[in-house]
């Protein structure tokens, strides 16, 4: 008797332990904090895609000319930074310039210059409208880029100072281009000035707009009222002349 209940527990055990298994699993740090994984769907842990998200990601999209660049016998073309910053200014204003006038506001937009290929070339753009980012994500979907098809998702990551690599940005990454944290590529301080403060300028003439309709709105009560004024002064000099019989 005593066998035959362990025989008839044993399946019933292994059972809640794999189901138990599946039900524990935690969530991917790294998918939460980057919106990407080295492992891919092969990763153990969770990878919970954002059902919303102000934040869309374009999968590999950029390319660095000097990663890509060789010769037609297998040689590496030379690229100079500057001819590398000129070619990457152009690619981040074409693509931020066509975000904001055909998906909405973008607050941050951000490139990728890792060489993993769960990281390379992806293009993180943070519009102020979660409605636009899921717009832009539908739309791009259906779209080419550079002759390839734009592979476009709604991203977890909101905070980019979580997403980057600190020891990037200060220079001291021995990891080089296959760290697992994002290693973002900075545009040119003239085309930063141009995006981002053309985005200020707008701010700005909206504030303005509303202060005018305000200050025409405040004169127009005060003109209501200096009209009110007037005509009770002249109902008083009416009823003086009545008193004093004036016409």
């Amino acid at each position: 008797m005593f066998y035959r209940n362990c025989i008839l527990m044993f399946p019933i055990a292994m059972c809640n332990y794999f189901v138990g298994f599946f039900i524990c699993r935690v969530n991917c740090s790294f998918y939460f904090k980057i919106g990407a994984c080295r492992h891919g769907d092969r990763c153990s842990r969770l990878h919970n895609k954002p059902t919303f998200s102000q934040t869309i990601a374009l999968l590999n999209i950029y390319r660095n000319p000097q990663n890509s660049s060789q010769s037609a016998d297998g040689l590496r073309c030379a690229v100079s930074d500057v001819e590398m910053q000129e070619h990457y200014d152009e690619f981040f204003e074409e693509v931020f310039t066509e975000m904001e006038e055909k998906y909405g506001e973008v607050e941050e937009m951000n490139v990728c210059d890792n060489l993993g290929d769960h990281l390379v070339g992806n293009v993180y753009v943070k519009f102020r409208r979660e409605e636009d980012a899921e717009k832009a994500v539908i739309d791009l979907n259906n779209r080419w880029f550079n002759g390839q098809p734009i592979h476009a998702e709604l991203s977890p990551v909101t905070d980019f100072r979580e997403a980057c690599c600190r020891q990037y940005e200060m220079g001291e990454c021995t990891r080089g281009g296959f760290c697992n944290f994002m290693h973002l590529k900075p545009i040119s301080r003239e085309l930063r000035r141009e995006l981002y403060g053309r985005r200020r300028k707008k701010h700005r003439s909206r504030s303005r707009s509303r202060e005018r309709r305000s200050r025409s709105r405040d004169r127009g009560r005060g003109g209501g009222g200096g009209g009110g004024g007037g005509r009770e002064r002249d109902r008083r000099r009416s009823r003086d002349r009545e008193r004093s019989g004036r016409f």
